[in-house]
This record gives structure tokens, sequence and C-alpha cells, in this order.
């Protein structure tokens, strides 16, 4: 809650919302430049730090099932990550989604963690059962902006983690999955708010 702008506004870009002196609305509005900068950072570093551990994956991998149900249509999309023979032999798909833990502060009042646990839940119901059908596994990925992940998020890393210290012999490698990976989300954050900035500026 430290202000990171002169005053409130209306956001220029969306004109939908206050863009807040906190900087809040600057890193959750889909509209603003860096937050698919954010998404995309953390997938490339996700898939660095897999392939770095030898596992093999793939980065945008066109499989074409994965859809929305609640859309009514096709929405075909690529999986983030193909992660291969991932689940019992089976290639896992694994979509990543960033978010707010203060988004619907107003409604229900802030719960440690309910943001990122909603928004995994979100991504179960549209793509797990796509994935089933077509015999892959379906991994969703889910953080926050304050660097907090969901349980499903914890367990790919934990496992990444522990192949990392099967080939590291030194301590220095123990944090390396964890805290790379967090430091890629702040630095997605740190590139929204100074996205912002020039509006201030000029």
């Amino acid at each position: 809650m430290i202000p990171m702008y002169s005053e409130d506004e209306t956001c220029p870009i969306c004109r939908k919302a206050c863009m807040d002196k906190y900087g809040e609305h600057a890193i959750h509005c889909k509209e603003l430049p860096g937050f698919k900068y954010r998404h995309d950072w953390v997938r490339d570093v996700l898939g660095d730090i897999l392939r770095r551990a030898g596992i093999s994956a793939k980065k945008e991998a066109p499989v074409n099932f994965l859809t929305d149900p609640m859309e009514g249509r096709s929405t075909l999309r690529p999986a983030d990550l193909l992660v291969f023979g991932w689940a019992g032999g089976k290639h896992a798909c694994v979509d990543l989604t960033g978010v707010s833990p203060l988004a619907g502060l107003r409604e229900s009042g802030f719960v440690a963690g309910q943001a990122i646990r909603k928004a995994e839940s979100k991504k179960v119901d549209k793509h797990a059962k796509a994935c089933a059908d077509n015999q892959h596994a379906f991994v969703p990925f889910a953080f926050d902006t304050f660097g907090s992940l969901a349980p499903e998020a914890i367990r790919l890393l934990t496992r990444v983690q522990k192949v990392v210290h099967s080939s590291c012999s030194s301590t220095g490698g123990q944090g390396f999955v964890f805290n790379r990976l967090g430091f890629a989300i702040q630095k997605g954050v740190a590139a929204q708010l100074v996205a912002r900035l020039p509006a201030i500026l000029m």
C-alpha cells in the first residue's frame, strides 16, 4: 500500500476503472501494456527452468483441443507449455494465469490465496476434461501479483525442484526453481507499473 502515483484518475486505456495511486489497477488491467508481457515472461522463465532441469517441454504447443465450453464456440488455442511424458507417460498441458490477490476485495474481503485458488479452479473447469478426453494431463499454473502460487503450481515446481536437486550437488541450487520463478513474477509486475509512468510524466 505504498503510493506509486500522485493521484487517482480514470484508466486512460480501458476507461472503465480508477487508475488508483497505489498501482493496483495497473497490474491487473488487461488493456494496459505489460499485462500479456507478464504472462509470457513467466511462461518463458518456466520453460527455461524445465529445460535446465532436463525436462522436455514446448512453448505455445498446438494441441487442437483446448476450448472454453462456457463460450459455446470453438476457441482452439495452444498450450502455454506442453511437458512431454509428465504424468504416467502422458503429455501435460500447462496453462498459466496471473491474477491480482485484491480482485473482488470489496465483495468478499481479503482471504490469502483465495484469488489464485479460484483462478486455478476456473482453468480446471475450462480445460481438464478436454485434455483427459485426448489422453493428456492438465496442469493449471496460477500465480498472483504478490508472488503466491496455487497448489497445482506448487506441486509442479516441487517436482521440478526434486529433479534439479538430483543433478545438483551444491546447496546453492536448492532454491533455484522457486526463487527464479518468484523473481520473474515480480519483474512482470514491475514492467506493468513502469508502463503506467509516462501517463503521469506527460
